[in-house]
């Protein structure tokens, strides 16, 4: 599980109402949702974000309330996943709910500036700036959550595999 894209950067304690502000919680549209993204941090962002761009934020990403919504936009953004010093405890669950990598490493939250180009190697536990050369160390996504991303999610995965269950009784 690789990505690679630039890097737009966050501050600490990015807030799921910074991500997704609460005055469009009235939708579930996942591309309403989308357009929003990180509206009262940065107007245009939702506008210059191309799919494969990699979000990086400093330590407790995602705090605040536990709503799905702020996660689910980011993944319909486009963006490829977030890097973070550390993340709220919430917002961990309901990215991988929802199918969206995130990975922490405080070294590379501190060091990548907006518009590098990272690589990120999700399985082997590497992020590069490939704009500087620099490498930093990152908390691999264990095997199981990997596969909940490439899934679409928990509930996609959780339908694989009772389709597994019942192709196996059949057979």
């Amino acid at each position: 599980m690789k990505f690679q894209g630039k890097a737009y950067t966050f501050g600490n304690d990015v807030n799921t109402d910074e991500i997704l502000p609460a005055r469009y919680l009235n939708t579930s549209d996942p591309a309403e949702l989308a357009a929003h993204l990180m509206e009262d941090a940065d107007p245009n962002f939702a506008a210059k974000v191309r799919p494969g761009d990699i979000i990086v934020a400093g330590s407790n990403f995602g705090c605040g309330s536990s709503r799905e919504h702020a996660p689910l936009a980011i993944k319909t953004a486009g963006v490829a996943c977030v890097v973070a010093g550390s993340f709220a405890r919430i917002f961990y669950r309901n990215a991988f709910n929802i199918g969206l990598p995130i990975l922490e490493s405080p070294e590379a939250a501190a060091a990548i500036k907006s518009g590098q180009e990272v690589e990120v190697d999700a399985a082997a536990g590497r992020i590069r700036n490939l704009t500087t050369a620099a490498s930093y160390p990152v908390k691999p996504i264990p095997a199981f959550m990997r596969e909940l991303v490439a899934a679409g999610g928990l509930m996609p995965w959780v339908k694989q595999q009772m389709e597994k269950k019942k192709s196996d009784h059949k057979g």
